[in-house]
């Protein structure tokens, strides 16, 4: 099993009715789609966020699973949901990667593509 056989897929959104500017308060939504194009099975067992700022402030989140799950894919299955992170400013990055885990006992990691916290009003 490989990582090129994890193949993640993110969309974000901005919560406004969450945010709050004055206070420094960004409030963004993913969500994530997980699927396994390989012929054999794997577990998400971990999971790993940096997730960088304006102002390069980084958050590092470490911890079992996503949403209180360690999802098995089997050849062909796909695990989505949706998740949230809270920044200090408008914009922000997030990056990271999944410990996977072969049917095997191998351990390896799929990695998440960087992806954009941004408002809608500020894509040009």
């Amino acid at each position: 099993m490989k990582s090129e056989n994890i193949k993640i897929t993110v969309n974000t959104a901005f919560v406004e009715e969450q945010s709050d500017p004055v206070e420094n308060k960004y409030v963004y939504a993913y969500h994530i789609s997980i699927a396994n194009t390989g012929e054999k099975p794997a577990k998400l067992i971990s999971r790993y966020w940096h997730i960088t700022d304006e102002l390069n402030e980084v958050q590092e989140v470490l911890g079992e699973g996503v949403v209180g799950v360690q999802p098995y894919l089997g050849p062909g299955e796909s695990y989505s949901y949706t998740s949230g992170v809270v920044l200090k400013t408008s914009t922000g990055l997030m990056t990271g990667h999944y410990v996977m885990k072969a049917e095997t006992g191998e351990k390896f990691k799929a990695p998440i593509p960087t992806f954009a916290l941004v408002q809608p009003q500020a894509v040009h």
